[in-house]
């Protein structure tokens, strides 16, 4: 049997495959700035021999050469840039379908903290700054002695007064991100907090305009935006007095080794071209320095991007070496199971067993707040047991990758959600090639097909995210109908009657009795006695616990029987 292969990798492994294109680029850099000298050695020339000699002649070859090379060097800085783009995306490709899966399962992973967990936004932050100017001035920064070293060569004197600019540049660099760590990630937090709290206002839309809602969430808006306003203005006054600092530094240097080059010349120990040339030296020693302070808070980000990547992609488990088990056929096994809701790990479903047979229907009945849902989800592994396990044909459910469980379990969730498409890629699961046989076949079980038929555009008609454009019992029957889809072995429905009239209904018990006759388990979660018409046997729960399991009539007798006793008395 062949074994799944691990689709996860860690991300520094991944961003590793890029060292070949660092690599490239931080040697275009070096030619970029052995270029960069065009400019002062032009200048120096040009004071000290052209000016002395009035050679015209001289000046129209070092023009030439100068041009060539100036257009030399815009070549390489346009092809870094473009390099840097591309980066950027292929960084964005390598990432962004774990990305993806981390971003869609995190609210069955981390609960109510899945606000927070924005890895797509981290890859959009993380490909910004490679594509941007940012990079360059780091790969510009090793080439600082480059050029000091040449003002050391005009004149010691020169060189240690460009070197003490440098140096003191870097002092502020170092302040810098020890005064603007803490700013800047309480910025970002404030501002993932500030677009989940949009996202949960748009997605309740019509509770709030209905209940008159709007004017207080809008006060609370009013509250958080003003706390991320507040954390962002501290953020950039940190980086603004910086960057402000730096520029008044270079500023101050430049106009200095002006002024220490004109002591010198007059003194004759250097020439006027020296100066000049020192000068614009200078000022490209410490020009990355200054980029690199304004590009600063791009920076943080991007490195606070990587660190949640690092921390999303390299936490989550890594899928082990599977074989492809064959598909299940005869039983589901729940042994001694303790769950809990997402995010919980304290039991809250506790010492659950049963077993069901191919062909078994089992309703699952309780009041509510009992765990009814709570099994569901662990049947069907969206919640991982915290002991105990559940087991199909004697495998437990995590020894089948994924994408291979989805072919022989189907799962009707309480809060029906569709998915923005067509109803038929709704309901073959956004299969690429989805066989037409088995979507009509789905929709004719879940006695959805007419109404399908009805829509103008059939089964290409096209249904918002949620499946809005369609009734909240249509979209439970679709959602049925994409539960049922290619006869999965194990088919577990959460309140699949709450949107249904008669009619859906009497559809719904006849569903239930065509999965079951064709072999499927058939596992319903029930508050209407309706939805468990068509099963034969029944669990009660109470309390998160188990208070009886067996053939439906005789559950149902010895439930009902202390009540009729009640009455009697």
């Amino acid at each position: 049997m062949r074994r799944q292969t691990n689709r996860w990798q860690g991300i520094s492994r991944k961003l590793n495959t890029l060292r070949g294109a660092f690599a490239g680029i931080a040697l275009v850099s070096l030619f970029i700035n052995v270029l960069m000298l065009t400019g002062p050695m032009f200048m120096l020339q040009v004071y000290d021999r052209v000016l002395a000699s009035g050679s015209v002649p001289t000046l129209v070859v070092l023009g030439g050469l100068t041009a060539a090379l100036f257009l030399f060097y815009g070549l390489l800085d346009g092809l870094r840039g473009r390099a840097l783009l591309r980066i950027g995306q292929r960084v964005d490709t390598q990432l962004s379908g774990e990305a993806f899966e981390i971003s869609t399962l995190a609210p069955i992973v981390v609960g109510q903290k899945s606000g927070q967990v924005r890895p797509v936004q981290d890859i959009d932050g993380l490909r910004t700054f490679l594509s941007g100017p940012g990079p360059s001035a780091i790969f510009d920064l090793p080439w600082m002695p480059l050029y000091l070293a040449v003002v050391f060569l005009f004149h010691p004197l020169l060189g240690w007064f460009a070197f003490s600019g440098g140096l003191l540049l870097c002092i502020l660099i170092a302040l810098k991100e020890v005064f603007s760590r803490r700013p800047s990630k309480e910025a970002a937090q404030e501002a993932t907090r500030r677009s989940g709290f949009v996202e949960m206002a748009r997605a309740n839309a019509e509770a709030i305009q209905s209940m008159g809602m709007l004017a207080r969430l809008r006060q609370q808006w009013s509250k958080q935006n003003q706390e991320y306003l507040q954390k962002q203005r501290s953020s950039n006054d940190v980086t603004n007095l910086f960057s402000t600092s730096t520029k008044t530094v270079r500023f101050l240097m430049q106009s200095g080794i002006l002024g220490l080059g004109a002591w010198l010349a007059i003194q004759q120990q250097v020439s006027p071209g020296i100066m000049i040339a020192a000068s614009i030296m200078m000022s490209r020693a410490l020009a990355p320095i200054e980029q690199a302070v304004a590009h600063w808070s791009s920076l943080v980000a991007a490195r606070q991007s990587y660190q949640r990547l690092k921390q999303y992609i390299e936490g989550r488990a890594a899928d082990p070496d599977l074989l492809n088990i064959t598909r299940p056929k005869h039983k589901l096994s729940v042994e001694a199971l303790n769950c809990a809701p997402i995010g919980v790990n304290v039991p809250y479903v506790r010492n659950i067993s049963f077993e069901l047979k191919s062909g078994d229907g089992l309703g699952i009945i309780g009041p509510s707040g009992s765990g009814k849902s709570t099994l569901a989800r662990a049947i069907v592994g969206i919640t991982s047991s915290l002991q105990g396990s559940v087991r199909l044909d004697g495998s437990t459910l995590d020894q089948w990758a994924a994408d291979v469980r989805s072919s022989f379990v189907g799962y009707l969730p309480q809060d029906v959600q569709l998915l923005d498409g067509t109803i038929a890629q709704n309901i073959s699961r956004f299969a690429e090639e989805a066989d037409d046989n088995l979507v009509v076949e789905a929709a004719r079980t879940a006695d959805v097909h007419e109404l399908i038929a009805s829509l103008p555009d059939g089964y290409n008609t096209l249904i918002g995210s949620g499946g809005y454009g369609l009734s909240a019992g249509q979209r439970q029957r679709v959602a049925l109908a994409r539960a049922i889809y290619d006869n999965p072995f194990l088919v577990v429905l959460d309140e699949p009657n709450s949107n249904l009239d008669a009619d859906g209904e009497a559809a719904l018990s006849n569903a239930i009795k065509s999965i079951r006759k064709s072999g499927s388990i058939v596992v319903v979660v029930a508050h209407r006695p309706s939805a468990i018409a068509s099963v034969d046997k029944i669990l009660c729960m109470k309390e998160g616990l188990q208070t009886n399991f067996g053939p439906k009539e005789e559950v149902l007798r010895q439930s009902l029987a202390p009540v009729a006793d009640r009455e009697a008395g």
